[in-house]
């Protein structure tokens, strides 16, 4: 009997699968199956249609309490390559972003100790101010719950804050993996999962959208991988706040993981695509949009994952960071002219959306 009958049978059905159904994919080496059955999952759910978006990263900092063993990005204060951005820099930045015709403005750093809230909140308030129509998403969960400890006011009211200030959206980043015995291995300075979900809860219950994402390739197991996405599911089910779901493919390179010798190469091709396809299959019904980040698996594959349950591409970038300390070798631009042809290339439909994922225009 074919290890993936019953998953197969499943979607036929147009069932919902369960833990023990990833499971199996996860195990399977029958990728072209899991890819054909992602494909005709995507293709009955929303269709040819690729989203993109014009956006610009803002990493703000890098100096970090955490030391994730997985980050090559994290500097300590005073260390060379350590920098924090005033606000007047991120309005610099965000003066560039503008004028490339960014819609979005993805503000990412770490937990520094330095920052008080208040730089937070100008930060957020003079971008609104300047640019009112500019999508801005930005802080993770940790740095949510890191700054809720600094102020003592709780998640909650950091929330209520920001968003008064300005904030739109919270981008995905920080999930890593849920599984608590790894993610002490991995990052022990940080957040729990628990707690990770329980922010992005609180978000979502204020109206704050989010993405949610994962961090495969390292020490995870199968049933880790599972685990996290199924509670992703659970959350989603209960609070309809998640706007896409990220797999994160780990870049090795200058890593803690890879300098003490618990990982030696990066994911490979496989592994990414089979990612693409197990979320597509298990958060069927529940996220719709699945992101192939390019920046993460280059050009040439996020091609290839749109036939295999993706249906975003995520989007023009400028001056991503974190990916390339780790030693990702993509640009850190892309322009929307060539995300419309990688697009096209592969018998997509491009879309360019908003945050929210509104079409802002479609290229026929």
């Amino acid at each position: 009997m074919d290890e993936l009958s019953q998953v197969t049978g499943k979607i036929k059905a147009s069932e919902e699968l369960d833990f023990e159904d990833g499971l199996a994919l996860m195990e399977s080496k029958n990728l072209p199956l899991i890819g054909a059955l992602a494909d005709y999952v995507r293709r009955t759910t929303v269709g040819d249609r690729v989203m993109f978006v014009s956006n610009c990263h803002i990493n703000y900092t890098n100096v970090c309490t955490s030391k994730c063993k997985f980050c090559a990005y994290f500097k300590e204060e005073g260390q060379k390559g350590a920098f924090t951005l005033s606000v007047d820099e991120v309005m610099e930045k965000a003066e560039f972003a503008s004028k490339m015709g960014a819609t979005e403005l993805h503000i990412v750093g770490s937990l520094n100790p330095a920052l008080d809230f208040e730089y937070y909140e100008e930060v957020l308030s003079r971008l609104h101010e300047k640019y009112p129509s500019m999508s801005l998403k930005a802080f993770t969960a940790v740095e949510i719950a890191h700054l809720a400890e600094a102020t003592g006011i709780g998640e909650k009211e950091v929330l209520l804050r920001l968003k008064k200030a300005g904030l739109t959206s919270l981008p995905g980043g920080g999930g890593e993996i849920f599984n608590e015995k790894i993610r002490k291995q991995l990052c022990s300075g940080k957040i729990s999962g628990e707690k990770w979900l329980e922010v992005m809860e609180t978000a979502h219950n204020l109206g704050i959208k989010s993405n949610a994402t994962m961090l495969y390739g390292h020490i995870e197991t199968h049933e880790d991988i599972v685990d996290h996405i199924m509670r992703i599911r659970k959350l989603q089910e209960k609070t309809g706040g998640f706007q896409s779901f990220i797999p994160l493919s780990f870049h090795p390179d200058n890593t803690e993981l890879q300098k003490n010798g618990a990982v030696k190469f990066a994911p490979t091709g496989f592994d990414d695509l089979k990612m693409i396809a197990v979320s597509r299959l298990l958060l069927n019904g529940y996220v719709n949009n699945i992101k192939t980040y390019w920046v993460m698996v280059g050009e040439k594959l996020a091609q290839v994952a749109l036939h295999y349950g993706a249906n975003d591409i995520d989007g023009t970038v400028m001056e991503e960071k974190i990916t390339h300390a780790a030693g990702g070798t993509t640009a850190e631009y892309t322009t929307k002219e060539r995300l419309v042809y990688l697009i096209k290339n592969a018998g997509r439909v491009p879309v360019e959306r908003t945050t929210d994922y509104e079409v802002v225009k479609v290229y026929e």
